[in-house]
C-alpha cells in the first residue's frame, strides 16, 4: 500500500530507525539486535588489534565505552523477549570478556564476567529485574 501526498509517493518499509533503535513491522526487535551485534563485533575486532598495547584496565574501559554502551542503549525495549532472540547479545558480552582477559574462544567466561561485574544478558533484560 502506497501513500500519495501531493506529487510525492511514500512507499512502506519493513524496518525504521528512530533514535538509533531499529523497529521492524512485527516489533520482534531482530533487526535491532542484528545491527547492534554487528556494530559491537566490529568494535571488538578493532580493539583486538590494539589490545596488546593496552593494559587490562584500559581495555576494559574501552570495551565498556564502545561495546557495552551500545548494548545498554534502548535495552528497555528488549525486556520480555525470549532468550533465543537476545542470545546474540550474550555472545557479544562473552566475546568482550574474552578480549578483555585474553581468553581463548573455548575458555569459560563466567568467572571473568563476575570479576568485571558484568551481568548475563538474561539478568539485564529480565521482566522481573528489580533495582
Amino acid at each position: 500500500m502506497t501513500l500519495h501526498s501531493g506529487t510525492d509517493t511514500i512507499q512502506p518499509v519493513t524496518t525504521v530507525r528512530d533514535l538509533g533503535v531499529h523497529l521492524d513491522s512485527q516489533l520482534g526487535m531482530q533487526t535491532h539486535i542484528s545491527k547492534t551485534t554487528q556494530t559491537c563485533f566490529f568494535h571488538l575486532r578493532r580493539l583486538r588489534q590494539v589490545r596488546r598495547l593496552l593494559g587490562r584496565d584500559v581495555t576494559a574501559n574501552l570495551l565498556c565505552a564502545f561495546v557495552l554502551s551500545r548494548l545498554d542503549y534502548g535495552n528497555a525495549l528488549l525486556a520480555g523477549l525470549p532468550y533465543s532472540t537476545i542470545a546474540p547479545l550474550q555472545r557479544v558480552i562473552n566475546a568482550a570478556v574474552r578480549l578483555g582477559y585474553g581468553l581463548r574462544s573455548r575458555d569459560l567466561v563466567t568467572a571473568a564476567a563476575i570479576e568485571l561485574h558484568w551481568l548475563p544478558i538474561e539478568a539485564v533484560f529480565s521482566t522481573n529485574y528489580v533495582c
